[in-house]
């Protein structure tokens, strides 16, 4: 019995549509790491600069001092003290990878079917194979691979 769940499950895990899946996960998850590093260590910093040297990983909004009563340096001090915080810059260090992220998904899924299109546009210009030549003694529509009409029984050349 279990031989048996083991050999479907090995079928199951070595179809192409799995692997497929799977690839695409890891180069999905690395990909996310890429963007929030992206984010958090090369766009945030200038911006933060930008407006006044603010480090939006240190945002947050105290609801509740820790067992050490406030104001904390940082959200790391916060956290640590046991304080109830609202993290709104980590939220928008979350927000902004996200965009960047649904971005890069909506351009490569624009390229796919802009290929797609392309493909499509290029097999409906190609001509069919014939299928059909016209009879030259009766002149009706017979199979290109006759030898003989079946209308007029006359002997084809090929």
């Amino acid at each position: 019995m279990l031989k048996g769940i083991m050999k479907e499950f090995k079928t199951f895990a070595l179809k192409g549509n799995v692997l497929d899946m799977a690839v695409g996960i890891i180069i999905g998850a690395s990909f996310g790491k890429i963007v929030d590093s992206l984010v958090k260590d090369i766009l945030m910093p200038p911006l933060g600069w930008a407006l006044g040297k603010v480090d939006f990983s240190n945002l947050y909004l105290k609801l509740l001092d820790g067992q050490v009563p406030g104001p904390y340096a940082s959200l790391d001090a916060a956290q640590k003290a046991g304080a109830v915080t609202i993290n709104y810059g980590l939220f928008l260090n979350a927000l902004i990878s996200f965009i960047i992220v649904a971005f890069a998904v909506f351009l490569l899924i624009k390229a796919i079917n802009t290929l797609r299109a392309k493909m499509e546009k290029a097999e409906a210009a190609a001509p069919a194979p014939k299928t059909e030549k016209t009879c030259p003694y009766c002149f009706t529509q017979i199979s290109v691979k006759a030898t003989r009409c079946p209308h007029c029984t006359s002997q084809l050349k090929q």
